[in-house]
């Protein structure tokens, strides 16, 4: 009587197939690079993460680990909301149609824009961001006493200065002479429950006066 034939197995594959030096191995070198990717992962975390107890005790090893290869430009979470708010405010002299000379008091810029966003479901990127933009763009390229630091600096003096003439011209219909342009800073209030405490006082950071010249590309735009 003939028997049933033999049953079949399937083939060991893959990791299974190796004889038992190799998978040691294998196994070893998994288990290294899943703690490499764990490490890599918490170091990169707790340099993104905001300040904290262990970033600030580790922050040398963190930095060693991080820069250059792995440097990030971003934050992890939501930035530091704002603590401050900024207004862009402008004072100038104008020549009206007659020859005369007039003076124009400080103007907050940056309160029209947000009487234009308000209540406004579709802002244009101008209202929100335009007059904003410059004024960080000034400030990071200059130092205290207002002198342009790089070569930035004086892009940045002539882009603010053009803003703000042009929108002087469209405000009064007038040649503009010359500008001053300030900004006033106050602090925003903490939630009572902080206990912080700050000063309820404005401060403000004064530019000196610039002359528009006569010639100009755009109206007026064109300040020095």
């Amino acid at each position: 009587m003939g028997g049933s034939p033999p049953e079949e197995t399937d083939a060991p594959t893959g990791v299974a197939a190796l004889g038992l030096p190799c998978r040691i191995v294998a196994a070893v070198a998994l288990a290294a690079v899943a703690a490499l990717a764990c490490v890599h992962l918490g170091m990169v975390f707790l340099h993104l993460a905001p300040s904290n107890t262990l970033s600030k005790q580790h922050a040398q090893t963190i930095d060693k680990w991080v820069y250059p290869e792995f440097e990030q430009n971003w934050k992890l979470f939501a930035p530091n909301p704002l603590q401050q708010n900024i207004a862009v405010q402008v004072r100038a002299e104008i020549r009206t149609e007659d020859g005369r000379t007039r003076s124009v008091g400080w103007t907050d810029l940056s309160a029209e824009d947000g009487r234009a966003i308000d209540g406004n479901p579709a802002p244009s990127h101008t209202q929100q961001n335009e007059l904003r933009r410059a004024w960080d763009f000034f400030t990071s390229s200059h130092d205290e006493e207002n002198r342009p630091v790089g070569s930035r600096g004086r892009i940045s003096e002539e882009y603010l200065r053009r803003i703000v003439v042009m929108r002087l011209v469209r405000a009064h219909g007038a040649e503009v002479e010359r500008i001053q342009i300030r900004s006033r800073t106050l602090q925003v209030r903490p939630p009572a429950w902080s206990g912080e405490k700050v000063s309820a006082e404005p401060s403000y950071r004064v530019l000196p006066w610039w002359l528009v010249p006569d010639e100009s590309d755009e109206p007026r735009g064109g300040a020095r």
